[in-house]
């Protein structure tokens, strides 16, 4: 017989510091029935999804972004994902201290990737422009992520920061 408290107690993150992957239900969900079978990894247009924490799927935008495609969904044989009518997830960019900018040097990295324009650059006087994200703009793709020189930028969920 199978012991899931055992298998919770392996392989489940005490707080996910962000969702692994778009649609998905919520973790306790998820990790209970996930089979670690790779369809989901093997189904992205993308390749960004690997095999993390335990072995399950999860999201790594170091190696581009999310196009929101749904494969990862329509290939899994477990129902673990929402409609793909609901929106993909609450994540949104976040520009840490390791910003370029922020050490008064000129990139634009980020801002030239984001599609949606939520990371644009405000002007300064006698200075180099200072990034600004809109996260009402942000989808949460990660296209940003990536291309920053300094790796300042993720992909994190906002309600995980409020506690």
């Amino acid at each position: 017989m199978f012991d899931r408290s055992r298998r919770r107690l392996l392989t489940r993150r005490s707080k996910p510091e962000q969702q692994r992957l778009p649609w998905m239900v919520n973790d306790d969900i998820f990790t209970d029935g996930c089979t670690r079978c790779g369809k989901c990894a093997a189904a992205c247009e993308t390749q960004i999804i690997i095999h993390g924490d335990g072995g399950f799927p999860e999201v790594d935008f170091k190696r581009g972004e999310c196009t929101f495609c749904y494969r990862c969904a329509d290939v899994c044989p477990e129902p673990l994902f929402h409609p793909q009518t609901t929106p993909a997830w609450a994540m949104v960019a976040e520009i840490g201290e390791g910003c370029l900018a922020y050490q008064h040097v000129e990139c634009r990295s980020c801002g030239d990737m984001c599609e949606t324009q939520a990371i644009r650059f405000r002007l300064q006087p006698g200075g180099v422009a200072q990034p600004e994200l809109e996260a009402t703009n942000c989808t949460g793709c990660g296209a940003c992520v990536s291309v920053c020189p300094t790796s300042a930028i993720t992909v994190v969920n906002p309600k995980n920061k409020e506690s």
